[in-house]
């Protein structure tokens, strides 16, 4: 008897094909939202790229929108009126009364406030801590970019139990006005004595005396011009423009570590900015995590940096991330850190350091940490950056706008979208997989350092006892 067939029920290839269809799309959907996601934290804050808003308005209107209006004071001038600091002490001049002030009247006034050592708002808030962190500003006289980055310090968590130290190389009223307005933690003021300002027809200014810059060698020793004898590596003689950053990144950190009484027995971070620069409401928070892990984490490591030069950088991912690499100058010279240890290690380098035929500090440092250091110059970078660069004109770049609002404006978005999205204040770092590093070559000098008086300047800031 044959047995009954039983029907075999075929698969509907409609069916099948519609939810294999139906299932690349939603993999697709995922795929581009967790891009779009990813993307949104991808951020670009180049002026000559598109960046988180390419419509942004960066009227200077847009950007007091982003400041709390209780820090609008900083970046507004107003009526200059006479300073005073502790025992009344008189802390500026009033009036525009500095305008007509003579070479002379200024050096009196620059060594005067060199001496007082007066602290602002020590009554306030209190003497400085031996472990506290003390925060070194560079400046110049481009007020625009100071006033953003005192906004920025200003809205930093723990700011006030900093010491907030500015170093002039320029004697302006504007700059004193605003800097000696900063109420949110301890203000210290100290100025360079032997500016391009206070020594326009002399050393280290330009002497009339000196040889031109392009002056071939044989010409100059025909005209027994000051420093015939010495031109730099290239054959060109100094120009005192360029010879005054790298003296004054190296006169400050000398008075900041070894001569200022308040400094005497400090154990410390002491964190390096310059007037363009801008911090992140957390670079404190994340400076000392950052110092905690760094026995764990980096025991070699010497310098803690904060800032970066991309121009691209991915929050989501690396919030909480950051590196350790051998110390390089173009990278990690901006937001760096260390305490007063490795600097004495850099001050017995002295003489590479002052020697060395390069105007740039970073550069000179460098050839320190490769040519003279036992330990060299290891670094834990944040890979998320805390510290920005804001500045679009300076020694080095000119550009016809130089006070645009662009860069300062995309920093803030920046800052908005890594907050809204609970990127800042992480609870921990760690350590990003080690990449093999390069052996870093030594590198010839940019030049522009050959004069033996120089040289002695330099040296000679390193003498000066506290």
């Amino acid at each position: 008897m044959r047995g009954r067939r039983i029907p075999i029920a075929l698969p509907n290839t409609g069916a099948l094909s519609r939810r294999r269809h139906a299932l690349y799309i939603r993999s697709a959907i995922i795929l581009f939202i967790l891009f779009a996601f990813l993307q949104f934290h991808v951020i670009n804050y180049d002026s000559n790229e598109s960046g988180p808003s390419d419509n942004a308005n960066y009227s200077t209107a847009a950007i007091l929108q982003m400041v709390p209006p209780v820090f609008h004071k900083y970046l507004t001038s107003k009526g200059r009126n006479a300073t005073h600091g502790q025992n009344g002490t008189q802390l500026g001049m009033g009036d525009g009364a500095l305008r007509s002030a003579n070479i002379s009247e200024i050096l009196r006034m620059i060594h005067r406030y060199n001496e007082l050592q007066t602290i602002l708002n020590e009554d306030i808030f209190g003497p400085l801590q031996n472990d506290s962190v003390i925060i070194v500003v560079q400046v110049h006289k481009r007020i625009t970019y100071l006033r953003h980055l005192i906004v920025s310090l200003a809205q930093a968590k723990d700011i006030s139990r900093t010491l907030l130290v500015f170093s002039h190389d320029h004697f302006d009223d504007d700059i004193n006005d605003l800097v000696q307005s900063i109420d949110f933690c301890k203000v210290m003021q100290i100025f360079y004595p032997f500016s391009i300002q206070t020594h326009p027809n002399e050393f280290p200014g330009a002497d009339p005396g000196d040889c031109p810059r392009d002056i071939k060698k044989e010409q100059a020793l025909l005209r027994k011009c000051n420093n015939a004898l010495h031109p730099d590596l290239y054959g060109h003689y100094r120009e005192a423009k360029f010879t005054q950053t790298k003296h004054h990144w190296w006169w400050k950190s000398n008075r900041v570590f070894d001569q200022l009484e308040v400094t005497k027995y400090h154990t410390g971070l002491v964190v390096f900015l310059e007037e363009d620069h801008y911090v992140a409401e957390d670079f404190l928070y994340i400076l000392e995590l950052m110092q905690q892990k760094s026995h764990e984490l980096c025991p070699k490591c010497n310098i803690l940096s904060l800032g970066t030069y991309l121009k691209t950088f991915n929050y989501y991912t690396y919030n909480k991330k950051v590196e350790v690499t051998p110390w390089i100058s173009s990278k990690h010279n901006m937001g760096m850190a260390f305490n007063r240890s490795t600097w004495h290690e850099i001050t017995h380098c002295a003489r590479h350091f002052c020697e060395y035929d390069d105007y740039n500090w970073d550069w000179s440092l460098q050839h320190v940490s490769q040519q003279c250091l036992k330990q060299k110059l290891h670094v834990m970078v944040v890979k998320g950056p805390r510290v920005f660069h804001i500045g679009e004109c300076g020694v080095h770049h000119k550009k016809s706008n130089c006070e645009s609002n662009q860069v300062i404006s995309k920093v803030q978005q920046v800052l908005r979208v890594a907050r809204r999205s609970r990127q800042l204040y992480p609870k921990s770092i760690s350590l990003m997989m080690a990449s093999v590093a390069k052996k870093t070559k030594l590198r010839k000098g940019n030049g522009g350092w050959g004069d033996q008086r120089d040289h002695q300047l330099c040296f000679n800031m390193t003498l000066i006892g506290r």
